[in-house]
């Protein structure tokens, strides 16, 4: 339902950051001479450029020459042409977030793949910041492989487990890194040292998973359908962004934020992004009157009305209540980032 893919080619298991190792040590043949290059993005969340970069050392390259970016324009979003363009012969493994987790950019995702497909060259996406947000439809696209996180518009909370997708196609391959609860469940107790894969995504499991944090998820994702699944969600989310956008132009761009966030719908995920010299400032000021953003250095000020929980009505108050903050001034009463508390 949220990734467009078969029960089999998923699986709920680890963390984004180990997940990510467990695809890369998987898919990537460090015997490739020809195509040693992984290719990711200049914006993408750190953890993942350090897992790709530690990764490539563990395989014996070096990332300085193997690790390559995509570098964006304006420093916030990217092009698909910059992306497609730097597809070079020698890359033979890319890795992209569907929406950049500061600006909420939603890359064209279909273009993209079919374009790595085009060219052989293995693709993974990582979903954090649009599954539960965004409908995706990896397997029919041909995306090789995913990976996200459980906790953000999923709902399953702080620390929740994490997930991965693998494409059938890949799915005979052995795991890079094997594990107990990757064996076939049938084998599984026996404990023979000989490691026989579980079928599908279930063989890049590791270690046992955490059953508190499997059970929060498996409410989130009843509540799914009874909103009539990730599709009608989306729908709410963009209604619920326009509302803001519309309030964003009439009463916060003289105080003198800045959207960063695409304006086309098609091109933006869950949240929107607002640049300001004091957003820093801005973001705990707001939280002091009840209003819960989020800060991304430098200068960011990151909002996400979330479909299952906030009202149109509750955007218009959020709007307000920070128009006051920037009207009285009580922003300045606290510190910059960077510097000490008072």
């Amino acid at each position: 339902m949220m990734v467009g893919a078969t029960a089999g080619s998923v699986a709920l298991t680890g963390q984004t950051t180990v997940n990510l190792h467990q695809l890369l040590a998987t898919l990537y043949d460090a015997d490739d001479t020809d195509r040693p290059v992984i290719l990711a993005d200049a914006l993408n969340f750190a953890s993942d450029h350090h897992a790709i970069a530690s990764h490539l050392r563990l395989r014996g390259r070096d990332p300085r020459r193997t690790l390559r970016q995509v570098e964006s324009p304006d420093g916030h979003t990217l092009t698909t042409a910059d992306i497609i363009n730097a597809m070079t012969e020698d890359v033979q493994l890319v890795v992209l977030p569907s929406v950049l987790y500061v600006s909420g950019q939603l890359l064209d995702v279909a273009a993209i793949t079919t374009a790595a497909r085009a060219r052989h060259i293995i693709l993974g996406w990582d979903l954090s910041h649009s599954i539960g947000v965004v409908p995706h439809q990896l397997e029919e696209m041909g995306a090789d492989f995913a990976f996200w996180c459980n906790y953000k518009y999923l709902n399953a909370g702080p620390g929740a487990i994490g997930g991965l997708f693998l494409h059938p196609r890949h799915h005979e391959r052995a795991p890079g890194l094997a594990g107990w609860w990757g064996v076939e469940p049938a084998q599984r107790f026996k404990l023979d040292p000989t490691h026989v894969p579980a079928t599908g995504a279930a063989r890049l499991q590791v270690g046992t998973p955490s059953i508190l944090s499997l059970a929060p998820l498996a409410g989130s994702l009843d509540l799914f359908e009874q909103a009539g699944g990730v599709a009608a969600i989306r729908q709410r989310s963009l209604d619920l962004n326009q509302r803001l956008l519309q309030r964003i132009d009439a009463d916060l761009t003289p105080f003198g934020f800045r959207l960063i966030t695409p304006r086309p719908p098609e091109a933006r995920g869950g949240h929107l992004a607002l640049h300001h010299p004091a957003a820093g400032q801005i973001c705990p000021a707001l939280r002091d009157v009840g209003v819960i953003p989020d800060y991304r250095h430098p200068r960011v000020l990151r909002i996400a009305p979330n479909a299952f929980h906030t009202s149109p009505g509750e955007v218009d108050v959020a709007v307000d209540r920070l128009v006051a903050v920037m009207h009285t001034g009580a922003y300045q009463n606290w510190p910059p980032v960077g510097t000490a508390a008072p």
